[in-house]
């Protein structure tokens, strides 16, 4: 485990640095990802090791944010950009700014099905369950709206930088 520590913890500080932007909470996270690792690699069979470990960071640090938003909703986290477009670092408030407006144009151009389910699990953070009761939608095409409605934001907010 030292070894891997030693190999990796500049890469799990980066990624927890790029996503909860806190030295201190990035610090915390690598110590508690590391902590899970060694149960964690017990219970998987990991094929490529970088690659996973980079994936269980951020997942990671997205739960965390998630947890901090949950006890703070006035914050001004929003999850829902980073997991739509992870790969994508804002250094300034005007960058962030147009991908705000992208996104909300992005979204009106959505399909209404999508775009509800979507508005619902992102921004409302609503469960599969509570979507599927305010929508009447079936769980199935619930989940097939997010998807696409996703993939969809992801196209169009890409065609637009």
């Amino acid at each position: 485990m030292g070894e891997l520590y030693k190999r990796y913890v500049h890469l799990v500080y980066g990624v927890c640095l790029k996503y909860l932007r806190d030295r201190d909470d990035s610090k915390d996270a690598v110590m508690q990802i590391f902590e899970k690792l060694f149960v964690s690699l017990k219970e998987h069979d990991v094929e490529n090791f970088k690659s996973w470990l980079h994936v269980t960071t951020k997942n990671h640090c997205l739960m965390a944010l998630r947890k901090a938003k949950n006890k703070n909703p006035s914050s001004d986290i929003d999850i829902s950009i980073m997991e739509l477009s992870p790969d994508e670092h804002h250094e300034d408030e005007s960058e962030l700014e147009e991908n705000l407006s992208a996104l909300k144009n992005c979204m009106e151009q959505l399909k209404e099905s999508q775009k509800k389910c979507v508005e619902l699990f992102f921004l409302k953070k609503k469960c599969y369950q509570e979507i599927v009761s305010i929508t009447s939608y079936p769980l199935k095409k619930v989940k097939s709206y997010i998807q696409n409605g996703k993939r969809n934001l992801k196209i169009c907010i890409e065609k637009s930088a």
